[in-house]
């Protein structure tokens, strides 16, 4: 089977950034399967430029991964203006290179940002091959509620255009229970939910944590982490506010590892609010997450108080889980039931420091409690959200389709 995937924001194992696309197309290489992966040379966390070559080649047993980048606007992380140029760039030259694709069997669309899913469809349709339409994030939805999309005919077009995508799609997959009855009202007709999950391979190392403290002066702390994007949603001026209320409880550290548009003004105002004990990293590669997560003793999964954001299972609590390491989570909903009823980690109201800071002093006081809270976190990985199990799961989805269209 031959599958092509339409994604601008791909990023492979060594690159910082989320890298469920790039496991499961291995995992589908491995069972004999070619996947042609058409991205941007652009990372979407760092801005920073793939070196290299343009067309990489992975081997995988029987089977194989091509990613093409294909050239786009740069200029990423200036404005929202500038993104979507970018988006619509990327949009016109992803499609020049999916054309030139042959032998295609399922086109692969996934959203956001959703300008690709316009690509994939209209390569779906020239070729009259099916199309399985992903949807990771609810957009144009949490883009109106973190007030990022503003203009009333923009959200009008966006909103006919996800409904669009949606109708014409033959399965629409979603990674969290949360999205089924969004994405259902909105015309999808066979809805899939392949959640987020993990590797364990990947994270679940013998690792002490050590080598990280020691290259980043943590020894003898309580690191509380958090690793991801430093952008609008992600509310990390929660984290700056409750370091302030912990300054004097000196074992304390919080370690912001990431990169996004927020990070410099972040880094200011913790500099201005003369936060010692809060310590902003560079993002890092997948492959070298495990060792950064190993040297937490607490991560933080934080997002703005919208209420659309109670739809989420973000990959970041499945990375932390997998570690073994306790889960801080400041986001309501479906993944704050999966820590509840895992007993995986401490879920506080989103939007509130004072909860967060009296939330982090407690588990410090408690580190039997947190390595308890660790194990229950990777047996639920190990038992339900199995990156490989899941990517099983997906791939069915794709063959059944292959065999529908002939």
């Amino acid at each position: 089977m031959k599958l092509l995937l339409i994604h601008q924001a791909f990023a492979a194992l060594d690159e910082p950034g989320g890298t469920r696309h790039h496991e499961l197309a291995r995992f589908f290489a491995e069972r004999g399967h070619q996947v042609v992966v058409i991205t941007s040379p652009i990372n979407y966390m760092t801005g920073a430029k793939q070196s290299g070559e343009k067309v990489e080649h992975i081997k995988m047993g029987a089977g194989e991964v091509l990613i093409y980048r294909a050239p786009v606007y740069g200029a990423f992380h200036r404005s929202f203006f500038h993104r979507t140029l970018s988006f619509i760039s990327f949009m016109i030259s992803s499609l020049w290179y999916a054309l030139r694709v042959k032998d295609v069997e399922v086109v692969w669309a996934t959203s956001p940002p959703i300008f690709q899913g316009i690509t994939a469809w209209l390569v779906a349709k020239l070729r009259r091959k099916p199309i399985l339409f992903e949807v990771r994030d609810l957009w144009p939805a949490f883009a109106v509620q973190v007030g990022v999309l503003k203009n009333r005919l923009l959200i009008v077009a966006s909103e006919w255009l996800e409904r669009f995508l949606l109708r014409q799609a033959d399965r629409v997959v979603v990674n969290s229970p949360g999205f089924v009855a969004h994405v259902s009202e909105r015309g999808a007709k066979h809805v899939d939910v392949i959640p987020n999950g993990s590797d364990l391979d990947l994270f679940a190392l013998p690792e002490d944590g050590d080598e990280f403290r020691r290259a980043n002066g943590l020894e003898g702390k309580f690191v509380v982490l958090y690793a991801g994007a430093h952008g609008l949603s992600n509310d990390l001026d929660q984290v700056l506010a409750a370091a302030e209320e912990l300054r004097m409880a000196s074992e304390i550290v919080f370690v912001l590892v990431g990169d996004g548009k927020e990070k410099p003004r972040l880094q200011r105002k913790a500099t201005d609010l003369g936060l010692t004990n809060v310590v902003f990293l560079p993002p890092v590669a997948k492959t070298a997450m495990a060792k950064v997560i190993h040297g937490a003793d607490v991560c933080l999964a934080i997002l703005k108080p919208i209420p659309l954001y109670g739809t989420v299972y973000p990959n970041k609590v499945f990375d932390y889980m997998a570690a073994g390491r306790a889960v801080l989570l400041a986001i309501p909903g479906v993944i704050r039931e999966v820590i509840e009823e895992n007993r995986a980690g401490i879920a506080i109201p989103p939007g509130d420091s004072h909860a967060l800071a009296e939330a982090v002093l407690a588990l410090a006081h408690q580190r039997e409690l947190v390595a308890e809270l660790g194990k229950n976190g990777q047996r639920a990985i190990e038992t339900k959200f199995n990156r490989r199990k899941l990517a099983a799961d997906f791939l069915s989805i794709f063959e059944e389709l292959a065999s529908k269209s002939g």
